[in-house]
């Protein structure tokens, strides 16, 4: 008697699934860094009334930046549970020609001097679907990096997607340097500020031609074969997993740190302080050259020590070093504004960023990981983004030039973001096996048996 051939297990290709995560996390970033900075610098003279006050219509900019953060908790609640039962891979291609086609339209835009009311409008829905997409493309790709992951490489394997986010923030800076620093303003005001936007085109090429070939997990495709898949994973996620979600969007208010040194402390240094806009942009160029040294280091590291120290070192150290980085921009001190920022965004705060992908991830079995991390994060970073560069605006004041009260704002998010950590497992030492059973019986069954106790009682 013959039996028919097995199909062959699914393999892992680590190299592969980062790779993958790493353009894709490059494009989203840089998308967003290219909007932040052109928020800061130009679009709130393009596409907001000219006879508004300068305070006012960098808020209304900053507002933007905001809006696409606002919206990703319900690209979340869509794009999460996707990921989870159609498949990483499907949803990473989707959000890829998303996130692409939104940033390549921006630069199509017409100006409110031309369309009036309907040019910030138009610009508004482009940051929505930039948003609905982030918020899927990063909860796929680290949960498709990690499951691919050797086991004891899961920090570092998913840290290059939190890699590909610097160097995508990092293109998106040096591609405004030459516009910046060498148009007439005329010619940036009027097609110069357009190009950055349209390079998204190319990155997106090249992003598809990675993924088109990328493999679900082995760990994925185990569950999909014979696991449970009658309830979907937002009711899970929502029933037996509320905590972790709850701890995981605490933790990501760390992201306040990000949007106060990328967008708002340039609008601030500009705006409030007089100082030159091409040579606040060379900051974060040398801080994310530094982070793209940084994160790998900090996620091996964690590999052998764990997330959480690595992740604590992370986020306490930006909280107190924002206070001198305002400062010296307050002061107009440039080498002490190119050391605090490159200390505080290019190695400590790159030490959280190198964790928090593992960190977060195996807060959730794999069944439900995507959905629960997609949902966590994105309410973090919704709250973190959506209110941090505002929030900083107002509290500098009308001529905006106050550095306190804005440091006092970061540092208080970290501090949460902190206590939000200390509060979850320690789960670097686990197999994705054993992470899956620890959820599993701290959190399904438990909640299963208390619902078995309510109805016989």
């Amino acid at each position: 008697m013959t039996h028919a051939p097995q199909p062959e297990a699914p393999a892992r290709t680590p190299r592969r699934a980062a790779i993958a995560s790493w353009i894709g996390s490059a494009l989203e970033y840089y998308d967003f860094a290219v909007y932040g900075t052109a928020a800061a610098l130009i679009l709130n003279h393009l596409f907001f009334p000219e006879d508004a006050p300068t305070a006012v219509s960098v808020l209304l900019a900053m507002g933007t930046v905001g809006v696409a953060y606002a919206v990703r908790p319900l690209g979340a609640l869509l794009m999460g549970p996707l990921a989870d039962r159609l498949g990483r891979r499907f949803v990473l291609m989707l959000t890829l020609f998303m996130m692409g086609g939104a940033t390549f339209a921006v630069g199509c835009l017409p100006t409110y001097e031309e369309v009036g009311l309907l040019a910030p409008v138009l610009l508004v829905i482009c940051r929505i679907l930039q948003g609905l997409s982030a918020s899927g493309e990063q909860a796929s790709a680290i949960s498709i990096s990690l499951e691919h992951s050797d086991e004891n490489r899961r920090a570092l394997t998913t840290s290059w997607t939190l890699h590909g986010t610097q160097f995508g923030t990092l293109l998106a800076t040096i591609v405004f340097i030459p516009f910046t620093a060498f148009l007439p303003e005329p010619d940036l005001q009027g097609w110069g500020w357009r190009v950055p936007f349209w390079v998204s085109a190319v990155v997106v090429v090249v992003a598809y031609l990675i993924r088109r070939s990328l493999e679900e997990p082995p760990r994925f495709e185990e569950e999909v074969q014979h696991g449970e898949r009658r309830v979907s994973p937002l009711t899970q996620v929502l029933r037996f997993h509320k905590l972790a979600v709850l701890r995981v969007a605490v933790a990501a208010m760390v992201n306040t740190v990000n949007m106060i040194f990328t967008v708002w402390s340039i609008t601030f240094a500009t705006n409030g302080h007089g100082l030159d806009r091409s040579q606040m942009l060379w900051i974060p160029v040398l801080a994310n050259l530094v982070a793209l040294g940084a994160i790998p280091v900090a996620a091996r590291i964690a590999d052998r020590v764990g997330r959480r120290p690595v992740f604590i070192v992370g986020v306490a150290g930006p909280g107190l070093l924002m206070y001198a980085y305002l400062w010296a921009i307050a002061e107009g001190a440039w080498p002490l504004i190119f050391l605090f920022g490159i200390l505080m965004s290019g190695l400590l705060y790159s030490a959280s960023n190198a964790i928090w992908p593992s960190l977060y991830a195996e807060m959730f079995p794999t069944r439900v990981r995507a959905t629960g991390l997609a949902l966590g994060t994105q309410i973090g970073f919704a709250v973190s983004g959506a209110l941090a560069p505002a929030t900083a605006t107002l509290l500098a004041g009308e001529q905006l030039d106050g550095w306190l009260l804005p440091a006092v704002f970061v540092s208080a998010m970290c501090l949460v973001s902190i206590i939000a950590a200390v509060a979850g497992r320690e789960t670097a030492f686990l197999t994705l096996e054993q992470i899956d059973e620890v959820h599993t019986r701290g959190g399904e069954k438990t909640a299963a048996a208390k619902g078995l106790q309510d109805t016989k009682a």
